[in-house]
Order: structure tokens, then C-alpha cells, then sequence
């Protein structure tokens, strides 16, 4: 159908404030993986046994391959449903940082690893049973016309919520221990954008619920924990996989659990498993704490790096006024 106006966004009039809120707040955490000295970490990485390398990178290869899906694929799946232009902004910029995360990993591997073992870091994350399983189940999901909107979204959010996380533990655990501390720069990074990116779709997620008849909500909430324990029981496999051969796999998979949790609780719902902060890993939960360090390599761009703790937006954060309200200020002046 040939469009016969277009219409340019205006975001002096916002009908959905969270969308301005989100905007600014992600334009605000603009970064990018070059600014990050990876080489400072070669000391760390000579250090780890082939074991642990072989974790670290392969765990970074299943990472590259989910971002790329969410870059490709799933940003432009929830494209299909806006409401508005400025959702439509939000979501090309949260698609943009994706891609800017899936090519973060390449930085990190030819930091640390020999070409030799990138492509073999590549064609497994290619072919891997337990990690194309889930990949393909939530691309086929973004890639179905058909398919309701709202799933879309569930499974967007669980990947960002909870699916990543079984990767983000491995730096999150050296940067605990006090190393690869500029490979967990880069992670944390990663983790501040898609605290914002999981808990912006799961509200879209929560504003089209409201619409629903509550017969058709409880299918939607029926379906949505079917589909996580399904993607919960390929987890499991991946995890043994990858952390078995050091001895990490229970803890993993406590703090998979958590996260997945935290992806429910993004989409308004209750969570599902007894696992609470508390039960995780200290040394992980310290290295999502710990405030990124403000390298001098950042004097030249200011400041911007400083990163706090890393969690999920509140509605505080969405507390902001009308874009007019400060025009009403001036004119009673």
C-alpha cells in the first residue's frame, strides 16, 4: 500500500512518557567497546588454565550469538506492534546497542584469543545443540507473522533477563576475584543497557495485558510459564556443558534462576523459583556491585564510563515531568 502522508516524530508532544524517559536514559549510557583497554586483562589471561579459557571464550561465543539475534531479528519482530514514533525510536536505538554488544565480544576475542581459536569459538557457537535450541526457538517465535505480539515480547525479555545470564556470570565471577576486570567493564556496560532494555519491552509487555479480556491474559500467563520452563530445561544442558568441567554448574544455575525471576517480575508476574539474591554466588553478586573503575584512558572523554551498581529501572525512574511544563513555568513568570 503506498503511503500517501508521512508524519514527522515530534517529541515535544509524547503520548507515553516512559518512551521519552527510556530514550533519554539509554542516550545517556552511550558507549562503545573501543574505549575499553582489553589488553590490560593479558596478564589475567595468561594466568587461567585451558579449561577456564575455554570457558571464558566459548561463553562469550554463545553470548555473540544471542545479541546477534536480538540485533537481526527481535528488535525488528517488536517493531511490528508500536503504538508510536517514539516507540519506534526507542526500539531502533535498542537495536543499534545490541548490535554495539555482539560486536563488544569480537573486540574481547581478538584481544585475547589466537585466530585459530576464534574460528573454532565461532563454528561452535554455530552449531552447538543446547545453544541454537534456545536460539531457534526465539528466533522462529520473532519470525512468525502470526504469532502473538505479547509472546514476542516474553520471549525478548527472557532472553535479555534471563537466557544472557548464564554467560554473564563468568566475568561477573573474575571481576569478583579482581580479574579480567576490562573484559567485566565491558560486560557491566552490557548489563546497565539491557537492565534498561528488558524492563522498557516488559512494560510495553504489561501496557497491552491491560487490553486483554482476563480469559486471554491467563492463556498468555499459562503459555508464558510453559515457555520458560522450556527454555529453563535447555538452560540447564547449556550450563552443564559449558561450567562442568570446572565446577561452576550449581552456582550457575542458582543465578539463572534468580534472573529469571527478574525477567518474570519485568513483565508484572510472580516469580517462579524459590532462588533469591541471597542464595547467589557472593563473589558474582560483588562483581555486579562493584562500581566500574574510571580508567585514565577515559580523561579525554570524560566521565561518561562511571558506572554505579547495576539494576533493573524503577517506576522512579519514569517520574518525569510534561514536556511543556516548563513553557507553564516560564509564562506565569
Amino acid at each position: 500500500m503506498a503511503i500517501k502522508n508521512y508524519e514527522a516524530i515530534n517529541w515535544n508532544q509524547v503520548s507515553d512518557m516512559i518512551d521519552k524517559a527510556t530514550w533519554e536514559k539509554l542516550t545517556e549510557q552511550f558507549w562503545l567497546d573501543t574505549r575499553i583497554p582489553v589488553s590490560n586483562d593479558l596478564d589475567d589471561w595468561r594466568e587461567l588454565d585451558d579449561d577456564h579459557r575455554w570457558v571464558v571464550g566459548h561463553v562469550f561465543g554463545g553470548l555473540t550469538l544471542l545479541d546477534t539475534l536480538q540485533s537481526e531479528a527481535g528488535m525488528t519482530a517488536l517493531k511490528q506492534d508500536v503504538k508510536t514514533q517514539h516507540e519506534t525510536a526507542v526500539l531502533n536505538n535498542i537495536q543499534f546497542m545490541e548490535s554495539v554488544h555482539a560486536k563488544s565480544y569480537s573486540t574481547i576475542f581478538t584481544t585475547l584469543n589466537t585466530p585459530d581459536e576464534i574460528e573454532e569459538i565461532f563454528k561452535w557457537s554455530d552449531t552447538e545443540e543446547f545453544l541454537q535450541s534456545k536460539a531457534i526457538r526465539i528466533g522462529n517465535l520473532y519470525l512468525d507473522p502470526e504469532e502473538d505480539p505479547l509472546k514476542k515480547k516474553i520471549a525478548n525479555v527472557f532472553l535479555e533477563t534471563f537466557l544472557f545470564y548464564s554467560g554473564f556470570y563468568t566475568p561477573l565471577y573474575y571481576l569478583g576475584h579482581n580479574k579480567l576486570n576490562n573484559v567485566a567493564e565491558i560486560i557491566k556496560l552490557i548489563l546497565r543497557d539491557e537492565s534498561v532494555h528488558g524492563t522498557y519491552v516488559g512494560y510495553k509487555f504489561q501496557v497491552g495485558m491491560r487490553q486483554l479480556s482476563t480469559k486471554r491474559q491467563q492463556e498468555i500467563k499459562d503459555w508464558m510459564y510453559t515457555f520458560l520452563y522450556d527454555l529453563y530445561d535447555n538452560e540447564e544442558k547449556y550450563t552443564h556443558l559449558l561450567y562442568d568441567q570446572v565446577g561452576w554448574t550449581d552456582d550457575v544455575l542458582t543465578f539463572i534462576r534468580y534472573n529469571a525471576n527478574k525477567a518474570l517480575m519485568n513483565l508484572g508476574q510472580d516469580p517462579l523459583f524459590p532462588d533469591t539474591d541471597e542464595d547467589v554466588n557472593p563473589v558474582v553478586m560483588n562483581g555486579i556491585s562493584t562500581t566500574t573503575s574510571n580508567h585514565d584512558f577515559f580523561s579525554q572523554v570524560g566521565n561518561g564510563y562511571r558506572l554505579g551498581a547495576v539494576e533493573a529501572m524503577r517506576d522512579s525512574d519514569y517520574h518525569v515531568a510534561s514536556p511543556n511544563a516548563g513553557k507553564a513555568a516560564d509564562a506565569k513568570e
